[in-house]
């Protein structure tokens, strides 16, 4: 098992000291969240509350993940780090190529790729990407900027992209793993065909319904070495015995802010937090390392 923390609506100036903490503390990975802006008024209700409301208020900080992450490995040696998620179809697929390929690059390949087709319509507004088709041209996104990877002279002819003879450099360190975000149908045959999947905020029981259905979805597939399933920690098991149900129905890795588990809030200073970060490391990780 491993334990990621995810860095998503902290105060911008927490994310190095923590991050290098949390490298000290022996976490495994660092998770940030994306969203190109914040809307006054949105036009469709949030599809992960019963209310449709957000769950972060207006002012809060969403760093650019990818030049978030450089920052971040620049200033550490071992931990790894992963976006959950990045809004892949809000963007032009050349740009995210190059500066993902030079994030692995540079990293020594310390960078996973987690995707989500994205909700909000402002976010593709303002990128100037067609929200209505985003998940099929998410999914030539993905073998475009695959093939750019390669570091090869080629060219491609799809659908939504065509481009003549082209290399782009830096390759990446090795190849990037692909994790996919989402509980659909179709996010969980997309996740199917890919490196790993990320889960939202489940129960323990809807999460292992889920798990269910992916590794039914995977039977035909072509075995990967190490399939990634990335899960929050469940809300109603969010304790080492529920660590270890999680592990037990497929997670390879828990992401969670470990303050939380010593009533130390999101809103608290940055030592209190970075002190509760390493007596969980202290009280768990010997439990699954």
């Amino acid at each position: 098992m491993k334990f990621a923390i995810p860095l998503s609506i902290l105060p911008s100036e927490e994310l190095l000291p923590l991050t290098i903490e949390a490298e000290k503390a022996g976490f495994d990975a660092i998770a940030v969240s994306d969203h190109l802006i914040h809307p006054k008024n949105f036009s469709v209700p949030y599809p992960y509350t019963e209310d449709g409301k957000v769950r972060w208020e207006e002012g809060t900080d969403w760093p650019d993940p990818i030049n978030t992450l450089s920052f971040l490995a620049g200033a550490t040696n071992s931990i790894k780090f992963y976006t959950s998620v990045y809004i892949l179809p809000a963007r032009n697929p050349f740009r995210a190529a190059k500066e993902i390929s030079t994030l692995s690059h540079l990293s020594k390949g310390r960078f996973s790729l987690g995707v989500g087709m994205g909700w909000m319509p402002e976010e593709f507004n303002v990128g100037e990407q067609d929200f209505k088709q985003r998940g099929k041209r998410a999914d030539e996104m993905l073998d475009v900027m695959q093939s750019l990877w390669s570091g090869e002279m080629h060219n491609y002819d799809g659908n939504f992209y065509t481009y003549e003879d082209l290399e782009m450099l830096p390759k990446p360190y090795g190849d990037i793993p692909i994790l996919i975000g989402g509980f659909s149908k179709i996010a969980l045959k997309r996740a199917s065909n890919h490196n790993g999947w990320i889960s939202d905020m489940h129960s323990l029981g809807e999460l292992e319904e889920i798990i269910s259905s992916l590794e039914k979805l995977r039977k035909d597939k072509p075995s990967f070495d190490e399939y990634e399933i990335t899960a929050f920690s469940c809300w109603d098991a969010f304790s080492l015995e529920g660590f270890k149900k999680m592990q037990d129905i497929g997670v390879t890795t828990i992401t969670t802010y470990p303050w939380m588990l010593y009533g130390v809030m999101n809103e608290a200073p940055v030592n209190e937090k970075i002190d509760a970060m390493h007596s969980f490391a202290s009280d768990f990780f010997s439990e699954f390392k």
